[in-house]
Parts: C-alpha cells; structure tokens; sequence
C-alpha cells in the first residue's frame, strides 16, 4: 500500500489495472501448458469470479456511494439507483451493438450487430465488454480517494482492484482456450486472450479523470460502475458457469463473494 500512497490517483488507477491486465495475462497463459481446461474447473473459475464482482459491487461501490449520497440534497437512496440502473442499461446497449461472441458459444450466436469479424475478435471483443466495467470501477474507486471523503479509503481501492484481478484470471484462460482448441497457435492464443485486459488501465484512467473534475459525481460514478458489473454477472458468468457444473458454480460463486467481502473489510 506504501508504494501507492502520495501518487496521483490517476497513476494508481493505472498502475492498479496494470496488475488486473497482468493477471488477465497469466490466466491466458494456461494455453502453454494444456490444451483443454476440465469443464468442472472451468465452472469454478467463473462461479468464482462472479462472486467477487457480485461482492465487489456492494462492499467496494454501491455502499460508498449510499454513504457519500448522505450528505446531499437528494434521498440517500436516489443517486446510487440512478446509477446502478445507467450501468446496466449502459452495458446492455454495448451488448446490443458492439459484435462478441462468448466462449463456448457458435459463431451463429453471435450478439451485437453484423459483422465479418473472425472468431478470435468476437471472443477477445466479448471479454473486452466486460473489462471495461471493471477498469472504470477501480478508476472510481481510486478517483473518490482524491476526494477526501471519509467513505472512499484507499485500502478499500487496493482490495477492488486486487479482487478484480483475481476474478481477470479465468476471463483470460476462457479466451485463450477456445482459440486453441480451434487450431490457433499457443502464441497466438495468448496474445488474443491477455489483450483482452488491455481497455482496463484505459477505462480506469477515464473512470479516475471524471470524478476528480465533477466530485458531485461521485456517488453516481461508484453505483453506474456497480449496475454494469452486476450486469456482466448476471448476463454472461453465471449463466455459463452453470451451463456444466451449477453446484460447483454456485458454491464457487459463495468462496469469491467471502474472498472479496475478507479483502474489502481488511484492507478499506
């Protein structure tokens, strides 16, 4: 934590989700070492990484931006539901337009609008929607330290951007995998699933710039970061967590949650 303490938060956002995009990295480069991931594991690792979104949006975003919604004009609950709800739809328009394919889909499923992409863009695209949820909420998070209110720590944006990454690992290797299994080299393969990680340090520096200029953002800032990662959630990772193992995935999902919830409390 020392060597975060007298940076700007804009150089700690970066620097936070350049671990995030490392550990993106490093899950993609599983692809060296097998050809195939056990579906079971698989499941655990995307059970798991829904839990801590799902812990990281409450104890790291949505409950800051009730407490800093406190002192305004409005209701305390106002803010924070106006921005949880422009998150999803804010993800779901992305959903609809920016062409993805999630892994273990067929190329005819393929979402968004038509396009002649390959199938290693449409996987990379559809993981790099999801990544930019999470770079914008550490970008917040670090942002809101900045501001001095007693409800944005700088533990707490250490423990968010920790958690994440944890969580960025199974997004890599569910990359990487799929384009081996199809005949793409291990380098290739690497190559396209680490570069799914690379719009975090980009979205966290916007997310970090915006609320240092506009304050009163904040609370919005924090719950819009939440409303789009419960939607990534809730969208893609739980449903193809269980589309093998639901049990597995759902008490994966309940040891990410405590792991996250542990980091959050400890550290903010």
């Amino acid at each position: 934590m020392e060597f975060f303490i007298g940076l700007p938060p804009v150089s700690q956002a970066f620097l936070a989700t350049l671990f995030t995009w490392g550990m993106t990295a490093l899950g993609a480069a599983l692809v060296f070492g097998t050809k195939k991931v056990p579906r079971r594991l698989l499941d655990a690792m995307l059970g798991f990484a829904a839990g801590v979104m799902i812990a990281a949006s409450f104890w790291s975003l949505l409950a800051p931006a009730i407490e800093l919604s406190a002192n305004g004009p409005l209701p305390e609950w106002l803010p924070p539901v106006i921005g949880f709800l422009l998150g999803g739809v804010f993800l779901r328009g992305l959903d609809l337009t920016l062409p993805h394919l999630h892994p273990g889909m067929k190329m005819s499923e393929a979402e968004g609008v038509d396009t002649t992409w390959r199938r290693s863009v449409l996987l990379v695209s559809a993981i790099t929607l999801h990544n930019i949820p999470e770079g914008l909420a550490i970008g917040v998070a670090f942002g809101a330290v900045a501001s001095g209110l007693e409800g944005a720590t700088l533990g707490a944006a250490i423990a968010l951007a920790i958690g994440i990454g944890l969580q960025n690992f199974p997004e890599g290797t569910a990359v990487s995998m799929p384009l081996r299994r199809d005949g793409m080299s291990r380098r290739k393969s690497f190559f396209y699933g680490q570069l799914s990680g690379s719009v975090e340090p980009i979205a966290a520096v916007v997310g970090a710039a915006v609320v240092i200029v506009a304050q009163p953002m904040l609370p919005y800032a924090l719950a819009f970061a939440a409303g789009a990662m419960i939607f990534v959630v809730a969208e893609e990772l739980i449903p193809e967590a269980k589309r093998g193992s639901p049990d597995i995935a759902a008490l994966s999902l309940m040891v990410g949650f405590a792991v996250m919830m542990t980091l959050d409390v400890a550290l903010g």
